[in-house]
């Protein structure tokens, strides 16, 4: 489907007038008029370059053109003119590529300031001008033909969240273009023990799709000032649709990000992964001086009852997803990602956040493009939107949204302890009460008949439709990485314990019937010295020792032996809810901290008739009965093979301290 054919998508109900009138007619938000057809502002040829500007508010608006992505004056400025749906249009005829322009609307006499509009696509250094490029000419050699590598189902995805300079900064890297969008261009690097590093590291792994934090025009780093290696994840976004300039290699050059990002995408496909966005429409970096609100103040963000602005993303504002031109914006935004530069999925920040029905039209426009394209997200917000529970994007209500996945902090809290106390242990810990909330995310947080909800920690009810839409995981880049959280929250932890409870905790990710995903480095065992939130820490914090993949080969090992296990077996995969409910069951045990579960009768037609998986987090060998036969054991003491470790015999089976065992028939 084409940018143009969604123009309606979510706004049939709004009202749409032939000309904006003045500020003052409007008496509520709801009545703005829409823009038909695209949002973009700048429509770029050599002959002439057309801007148009949504404004319905302003009693006038300026259009000005600059030399320069920053400093210096306008070299000219250009009176647009009111024209229909709340626009501002005006036509300049002559070539202005390689020139920078802004825009400013008057509104009540007022001029609210500089803006590169909200739809820029290319930017000056740090995005407070617009640029006005050949698109065409930003792509790679090669780049009509890339394609998104073969997905059958999203059960099949493996999921590796990653930080540009976390991942290639580090001086055992190996990797030349460090903290750079090529650094995942680069094959053949290797760390000083001659392992791989870099895009044959996740080749190697067996990763499908490589989720990248926010990596479109953020504030929050000065790149003008990139020698000072200032740190930041990005969830500070200035321009959605614009790659984040800090990660090129020049960015006063507005085609060299824009360039860049699109040999990312590239390599990554030859590679045969697909990458994730992680988009953060729920807020932007400021409110007053933003682009959103120095277009149409008010419109973008929700108000309290009082009038002042909504918080529920704890950073200064909410933006209002629920009206038209924002739900507009945010398709189109993500279209735009996905036609101009081949992203293959979404990663929503507090997507709960958002309303029910914008999600649902994002996932129908992504469809239209490639059924295939992932569209997840964080179920919950900082504190409560300014919205009815019931609409909103929350982890509850995921079952609303097919398609749709949300992370299962369920899971995650019940195996490592909770996200608000650090040395609040759980069942890694060896500490009871989380057996039926691992169950939960063990089945992929749909409705099973072995499972009590009532025991599960934070829902009481089931929330997904399909495993699929349950995001499997036990660290992520918001929090402690899982070294750190194991050695704050397990009083006296060996190095010894530290790898098992570590192989421990990726085994329920990996064999749980969720979507699994893993934080950059846990494979090489990385740490953070102990950063809970890192997101403004050095690189002595967050880059990842490369020489970790030397010193911790095993465990890298074992999660390649893990990944291997579950892309080689459809039963730990089954993707449907009713082939859960049919094949997998929870085996009986006596105790805590031990679960045991089956997948049964060939499971999603799996070679192997009957597979058991236990996952024993006590201190001591426990023992637990099985169907009887004969079984090969694939996964023992810390070990992976998917060839055999070892033969034995039921009904009775001994797993050894803090360990899984996986065992076939």
């Amino acid at each position: 489907m084409k940018l143009n054919d969604l123009v309606i998508i979510g706004v049939a109900a709004a009202t749409v007038v032939s000309c904006a009138p003045a500020k003052n007619e409007y008496t509520s938000f709801e009545l703005y008029p829409v823009r038909s057809g695209s949002l973009t502002e700048m429509e770029y040829a050599p002959e002439a370059t057309r801007f148009t500007l949504w404004a319905p508010t302003a009693d006038e608006v300026r259009l000005m053109l600059y030399e320069a992505g920053e400093g210096g004056h306008a070299y000219e400025t250009v009176s647009m003119e009111r024209a229909e749906e709340g626009t501002w249009k005006t036509k300049v005829e002559k070539d202005l590529k390689g020139k920078f322009y802004t825009f400013n609307v008057k509104i009540d006499g007022k001029w609210q300031g500089d803006t590169p509009g909200i739809n820029a696509k290319a930017v000056g250094v740090n995005g407070k001008r617009a640029a006005i490029i050949d698109l065409r000419e930003t792509d790679p050699e090669g780049w009509a033909e890339d394609k998104r590598p073969p997905l059958a189902s999203p059960a099949d995805i493996i999921i590796y969240e990653v930080h540009h300079r976390d991942f290639s900064v580090h001086p055992s890297s190996g990797i030349e273009h460090k903290g750079k969008f090529l650094a995942m261009t680069e094959t053949g690097t290797k760390n000083p023990g001659g392992m791989a590093t870099g895009i044959d590291h996740l080749k190697e792994l067996g990763v499908t799709h490589v989720h990248i934090l926010p990596s479109y025009d953020y504030a929050s780093v000065d790149e003008t000032r990139l020698d000072e290696n200032k740190y930041n994840w990005g969830y500070d976004p200035l321009n959605y649709n614009v790659p984040e300039g800090s990660y090129s290699t020049d960015p006063y050059r507005p085609e060299v990000r824009i360039r860049e990002f699109k040999q990312m995408v590239q390599a990554l496909h030859k590679a045969g992964i697909r990458v994730v966005l992680d988009v953060v429409y729920n807020h932007t970096f400021n409110t007053a001086e933003s682009n959103f609100e120095r277009t149409v103040p008010g419109y973008f963000y929700r108000q309290k009852t009082d009038g002042t602005l909504a918080d529920g993303s704890a950073c200064g504002n909410e933006t209002a997803s629920n009206r038209p031109m924002m739900r507009k914006y945010m398709i189109e935004s993500v279209l735009y990602w996905i036609n101009e530069y081949h992203i293959d999925g979404f990663r929503f920040d507090l997507m709960g956040i958002h309303d029910i029905e914008t999600m649902n039209e994002i996932r129908k426009a992504a469809s239209a493009v490639d059924p295939t394209i992932f569209i997840y997200g964080e179920g919950w917000a900082a504190s409560a939107p300014q919205m009815p529970e019931d609409s909103l994007a929350m982890k509850a209500n995921t079952y609303k949204m097919p398609g749709i996945a949300a992370f299962s902090d369920e899971m995650r809290d019940a195996l490592r302890g909770p996200f608000n106390n650090n040395e609040q242990g759980a069942f890694l810990a060896g500490l009871p009460g989380g057996e039926e909330s691992i169950k939960f995310g063990i089945a992929g947080a749909v409705k099973h008949p072995q499972i009590n909800n009532d025991s599960v920690n934070y829902s009481k009810a089931p929330w997904a439709g399909q495993p699929t839409q349950m995001i499997s995981y036990v660290s992520c880049h918001d929090d402690m990485c899982l070294v750190d959280r194991l050695k704050a929250s397990v009083p006296g932890i060996t190095p010894e314990e530290l790898v098992r409870l570590d192989k421990l905790a990726q085994t329920a990710v990996f064999t749980s019937q969720g979507v699994p995903f893993i934080y950059a480095g846990e494979e090489v065992m990385r740490d953070k010295k102990g950063v809970h939130n890192s997101y403004q820490s050095p690189d002595s914090i967050n880059a990842i020792d490369w020489d970790r993949k030397t010193l911790n080969a095993d465990a890298f090992a074992y999660y390649k032996g893990l990944i291997q296990l579950r892309r080689n077996h459809p039963a730990f995969r089954l993707g449907d809810a009713e082939l859960v409910r049919k094949h997998l069951e929870f085996l009986p045990v006596e105790g805590t901290n031990l679960v045991a579960y089956r997948l049964k009768d060939h499971a999603g037609g799996d070679t192997w008739k009957d597979i058991i998986v236990v996952l024993n987090a006590r201190r001591e060998v426990a023992s637990l009965s099985v169907p009887e036969g004969k079984y090969t054991v694939v996964c023992q003491n810390g070990l992976v093979n998917e060839k055999g470790l070892a033969t034995i015999y039921g009904p009775s089976l001994k797993v050894a301290p803090q360990s899984a065992m996986i065992i076939y028939q």
